[in-house]
């Protein structure tokens, strides 16, 4: 079973932040500014590799015990880089 979004985007928080107030507790604002920019950056991506996982489980594509099979993952991922 695939972990729920918001509990992983919720733990990529924590990490940064935890990062990120201690950077602020040792007065490094460039650090704080670099784990802001990097933080910004691994949501933006983690978001649209969650999006993927999503559409490669979407409903009607295979069934759901099986999962999807790899020629319909293969073609999600072909649909998805055409989009670009």
């Amino acid at each position: 079973m695939p972990r729920a979004r918001d509990r992983i985007l919720a733990n990529l928080e924590s990490v940064y932040r935890e990062a990120y107030e201690r950077a602020n507790a040792a007065g490094d604002h460039v650090r704080m500014a670099d784990l802001d920019a990097a933080y910004q950056r691994e949501q933006l991506l983690l978001e649209v590799l969650l999006d993927i996982r999503d559409a490669l489980a979407a409903p009607g594509e295979a069934k759901p015990e099986q999962g999807p099979g790899p020629l319909a993952a293969l073609e999600t991922i072909r649909r998805i880089t055409k989009l670009r």
